[in-house]
């Protein structure tokens, strides 16, 4: 009997190691599994944004920053984002919406959205902001509210839209703010100039997530915030733009 009892002793301890392994196996299964998600080649943007080898004339109908030909479209303002001498960003206003484009310096071989968002919805949700991570128009993005100070001291969220497409060693980031982040139906030209970007990466070694450097048009004039224009003047210089420097869009870090 106590030698039965003993070997059904062992006979348990075996099977409970075998699952511990078996448990281990998984859970480094599920982990592997889960930075293969984030680290995914990127796919296939048959909708676009486009890389500049993949456009015959990026520069018709768009607007020419360098590292990136932005779309044109009536009635839209740009505004151009500014980090030290630097400018890092282009944000198109259209109305009460608007999204902000930044391109950034992505690994050959692999895709940084996915892991770019897990970052995103982090700093948010420590700032005590509210993420939720959904499959839009444009792909997976995050819809956000975002805590900020208003005008009158007081604390509130600002509602904004995240969206990002991995390219071949680039990576396109939209911010969308205003109506168009309110209510996302109401996004679909905003979404439409984002597909229609063009990224120019360049050849020169870039670390990963440096940003795309631009430059203003030739024929641009840099508006300062707040200075109000002619009645009579249009805001598109040459039918492409009045180029302003605004105040950036970005996530809470």
């Amino acid at each position: 009997m106590f030698g039965r009892r003993k070997k059904k002793g062992a006979a348990e301890d075996a099977a409970g190691e075998a699952e511990q392994v078996v448990d281990s196996v998984d859970t480094e299964a599920d982990d592997e599994e889960e930075r293969e998600r984030v680290r995914l080649e990127p796919g296939p943007r048959p909708d676009g944004p486009w890389d500049v080898s993949e456009v015959r004339e990026p520069g018709e109908g768009r607007v020419d920053l360098g590292g990136l030909f932005v779309p044109g479209v009536d009635g839209m303002e740009l505004r151009v984002e500014v980090a030290g001498d630097a400018i890092v960003a282009a944000t198109v206003v259209l109305g009460d919406s608007a999204i902000q484009l930044q391109a950034f310096a992505a690994p050959k071989r692999e895709g940084i959205w996915g892991e770019v968002r897990e970052e995103i919805a982090a700093g948010i949700t420590q700032q005590g902001g509210i993420v939720d991570e959904v499959e839009g128009p444009l792909g997976w993005e995050l819809r956000a509210q975002v805590p900020v100070q208003l005008p009158d001291g007081t604390g509130g969220f600002q509602v904004v839209r995240f969206v990002g497409v991995d390219g071949p060693r680039w990576f396109l980031r939209g911010v969308i703010s205003g109506q168009g982040a309110v209510q996302p139906q109401a996004a679909g030209l905003l979404e439409q100039i984002f597909r229609d970007t063009v990224v120019v990466r360049g050849e020169g070694p870039m670390a990963p997530r440096d940003p795309i450097v631009l430059k203003l048009p030739n024929d641009a004039q840099m508006v300062p915030e707040g200075v109000q224009q002619d009645e009579g003047q249009s805001r598109f210089a040459g039918g492409m733009g009045q180029l302003q420097r605004g105040p950036e869009i970005t996530e809470v870090r």
